[in-house]
């Protein structure tokens, strides 16, 4: 079992001066020029991509008004902190598809004084769940009930984690923390053309519940682009959390309509639910690579599926082999293929289920996969079995954060499909998840996202579903050098492995990993997933003729990247999310 720290006094995050962190920050710089890989042959308009620049501190969010309201933090004196808990309200506000007050997260935190930390604030399984909740008289999953219905939701955890952290290790006050996410709900922000397209491509779902299609729809129609969002009704919640704190959401109004809702909807929540809610601190889990110190997400998140493959592609020389290479392809799909294959298996949980993390990263284990990778052939994933062996969302958001005194910050929090439920609980006005699909119906039945799962994530009262989510720090020479995570489902774990593949490995700079195409295997369905460019065409048909299924789809997640760089703190927004920004001074 991961050991679980209790909740202590306030407990604030160190601070250097920022002289010295500059001082850090050019010993970093140093370092990475002397190790750093030419830059790959990318192709355009990816080659060319360049990164914003900060002396100082650096922001990076999926909306530009969310990643204002941190960096607004960072310049009043606030700390790593300070700002993340600031853009997590504000991208409830401004990103409702996936910032959440109603969902929730994980929280990778790297301190100056060198601890690291994980703040685990994933929602759980009401107390009466059970685990044949999803089927029917004939054990037979029925479809939506775990995706559509009020039996979809789980106990929001992501008010009480944001609160925690703050009070362990924020140095502002939470009303000042909260006051650009209240003001930009109560006073209104304006609808780009990202947002504008998010809302239309999910207005059916908006509209099929009225207080949803009130908030977000015109007279059911999708706002044009410029039109104004102004919701009072989470403003009012909001201010509520300002000057209670937690208690704001899990007592009082916000919590009774919350249960009045989801029992008249045939749901489970209870006011005991949200009051016993609990937040997990533990020490986060840590795996090297190529002489750097990847700090990511312990179960039940799937940090160790990225550490898995990272120590499998140690042994293989990829930046010489090249991106985007059939070689340096082969090897990270197999790489990725037996990481799925173990985290669908062995992880959970672990307040549930013994997590053999020991046997999953074993250098043993990790032999036995190099050894089953062929140098030119592909492996069928019906020949690979996960380690314990005898979908999850697509539509989350990332965000980091590195502050002037040496603490990162890296979050993804969920409430899984796009825009969750769609269900809305009397006049709180944020949305409510459908994270109970992240556990396993029926095992052998693939989930939303196609995730194949196994026992170990079966529906208990209180226990936190399996996730992908795993923001993650890489740390060189004890200090920040790259901050990553991102959206996506299943390809949460590929799109953060990947990142760090083409800064350390291929010589990329922030903007051109986050911006990069990318590709995704997951054992079952057996294929790689391709984003448009990735594949020269001979490429493409080098990895066929190994045996490979190809299937290309529509570019997938949104990478939120810091990195330590050549001319200072790199930030970049993928191009994917276009409302987002990177902030740094």
């Amino acid at each position: 079992m991961l050991h679980t720290a209790t909740n202590g006094p306030p407990d604030r995050a160190p601070r250097r001066p920022a002289a010295a962190w500059c001082l850090l920050l050019g010993a970093c710089v140093a370092l990475r020029c002397t190790v750093a890989p030419a830059a790959p042959p990318l192709p355009a308009p990816w080659r060319d991509a360049q990164p914003v620049l900060g002396r100082h501190a650096m922001v990076v969010s999926a909306q530009h008004d969310a990643t204002a309201a941190g960096l607004e933090m960072l310049r009043r004196g606030g700390n790593a902190i300070d700002a993340a808990v600031a853009v997590g309200y504000a991208l409830a506000v401004t990103h409702p598809c996936c910032g959440n007050l109603g969902g929730g997260g994980f929280m990778t935190i790297h301190l100056a004084d060198g601890r690291n930390l994980f703040l685990d604030f994933r929602e759980t399984a009401p107390q009466r769940a059970t685990r044949t909740m999803f089927l029917d008289a004939r054990g037979h999953v029925v479809p939506g009930r775990s995706t559509e219905t009020w039996l979809a939701v789980g106990v929001p955890g992501t008010v009480r984690g944001l609160d925690s952290a703050l009070a362990r290790f924020g140095t502002l006050p939470r009303a000042e923390v909260m006051q650009p996410a209240i003001a930009l709900a109560r006073d209104g922000w304006r609808l780009g053309p990202g947002e504008v397209a998010i809302l239309r491509g999910n207005a059916a779902l908006l509209a099929a519940h009225q207080p949803a299609a009130a908030i977000f729809l015109d007279h059911g129609r999708v706002p044009a682009v410029g039109s104004v969002l102004r919701q009072p009704q989470l403003a009012r919640t909001l201010q509520r959390i300002a000057r209670d704190g937690d208690a704001g959401f899990y007592a009082g109004p916000v919590a009774r309509a919350l249960v009045d809702a989801s029992r008249r909807g045939g749901g489970l929540l209870t006011l005991a639910d949200l009051r016993d809610y609990r937040v997990r601190w533990s020490p986060a889990l840590q795996c090297g690579y190529r002489g750097d110190t990847v700090v990511t997400t312990p179960p039940p998140g799937s940090g160790a599926a990225v550490c898995e493959a990272l120590q499998v592609l140690a042994a293989y020389p990829l930046a010489q082999w090249g991106w985007g290479s059939a070689r340096a392809t082969h090897v990270i799909a197999e790489a990725e293929r037996h990481a799925f294959a173990d985290r669908n298996t062995v992880l959970a949980d672990p307040a549930f289920v013994d997590v053999r993390l020991s046997r999953m990263l074993s250098p043993a284990h990790i032999e036995a996969i190099r050894a089953a990778i062929r140098p030119s052939h592909a492996t069928p994933s019906p020949q690979v079995r996960g380690a314990g062996a005898a979908a999850e969302g697509m539509h989350t958001t990332h965000y980091s954060v590195l502050d002037a005194y040496g603490n990162a910050v890296d979050v993804t929090y969920t409430i899984n499909a796009l825009f969750g439920t769609g269900l809305i609980a009397g006049d709180t006005g944020f949305l409510l998840n459908n994270e109970m699909d992240d556990f396993t119906s029926k095992p052998g039945v693939p989930n939303l996202y196609g995730l194949v799962q196994g026992e170990a994530n079966a529906v208990a009262p209180g226990k936190r579903p399996l996730s992908s989510m795993a923001p993650s720090i890489v740390l060189r020479h004890g200090r920040p050098f790259m901050l990553t995570g991102s959206p996506g489902g299943s390809t949460i774990v590929s799109t953060t492995l990947q990142t760090m593949l083409d800064v350390i490995d291929f010589g990329m700079n922030a903007q051109q990993a986050a911006d990069a195409p990318r590709m995704h295997m997951q054992w079952w369905p057996d294929r790689i997933d391709v984003e448009p460019g990735y594949l020269t065409p001979a490429v493409r048909d080098k990895l066929q003729h190994m045996g490979y299924t190809l299937h290309p789809r529509a570019p997938w997640g949104a990478a939120e990247i810091i990195v330590v760089g050549a001319h200072g703190i790199e930030g970049a927004n993928d191009r994917r999310r276009p409302a987002g920004a990177a902030m740094g001074y």
